[in-house]
């Protein structure tokens, strides 16, 4: 599940992104709401975690703005107020739940999996790179006929390099979609995740995909068969 945070509490934003990294998901995260706004438009998300007080723009604000441009993503508010008005206020805004904080994690994560059980995503269901081929809801990853055995901690590795598709991925990138921000090995478990992946995805001989643009990043593609192998960014 790819999910968009926004809010403004750092320790809190952290807190939840952590948690929903470490259960396999790719989370992206905006400190303010006019930055969630645009993001939550030009992205592929499963759900939005919205707070409502957020500088230049409030959660309420985005969400109707979200909901009259057509973009359905599941929006789980969160606000330190609990009285019933706001509550349907938030609702009426376009918000499919509301949690009230402070919370426990595991609340928002069975939350979240609600959310996104109600109906149809107007998203991918599945993300193909050639002839490998991601089941966002089996979370299953195929290359060809071969199923390929992932942990989930090497799935969302993937589906982050997947939903790049062609793009030049930095290890910052990687780092802030994937691990805590104040992680120091970040940088050396990088390296270690795209080595099981080429070795996983190219098990039976298959052509490279993942590729290593020296001195800059990496790159899935289905084209990129002349890959650098080296990990080593210097």
């Amino acid at each position: 599940m790819k999910v968009l945070i926004v809010e403004d509490d750092v320790r809190l934003a952290e807190v939840v992104r952590r948690g929903l990294v470490e259960g396999g998901h790719v989370v992206d995260v905006e400190m303010d709401g006019e930055a969630g706004s645009t993001v939550a438009r030009e992205g592929e998300y499963d759900a939005i975690v919205l707070d409502v007080m957020l500088p230049t723009r409030d959660g309420l604000s985005v969400a109707r703005d979200l909901r009259s441009q057509g973009v359905k993503t599941p929006i789980l508010m969160l606000t330190a107020k609990d009285a019933v008005d706001d509550r349907v206020t938030g609702l009426d805004a376009g918000a499919d739940d509301y949690l009230c904080k402070p919370f426990v994690f595991r609340e928002l994560e069975a939350r979240l999996r609600s959310i996104t059980r109600r109906e149809p995503q107007p998203i991918r269901q599945r993300l193909e790179v050639g002839d490998l081929v991601m089941d966002l809801a089996t979370r299953r990853v195929r290359r060809g006929s071969r199923e390929v055995h992932l942990t989930a901690r090497e799935t969302a590795f993937l589906e982050y390099l997947m939903r790049n598709e062609g793009l030049l991925i930095t290890r910052t990138m990687l780092e802030n979609a994937l691990w805590e921000r104040d992680r120091t090995t970040a940088s050396n478990l990088i390296e270690v995740y795209i080595r099981r992946l080429r070795a996983k995805l190219g098990a039976s001989g298959e052509a490279a995909l993942i590729q290593t643009v020296r001195g800059a990043g990496y790159r899935l593609s289905s084209a990129a068969t002349d890959a650098d192998e080296s990990d080593a960014l210097p």
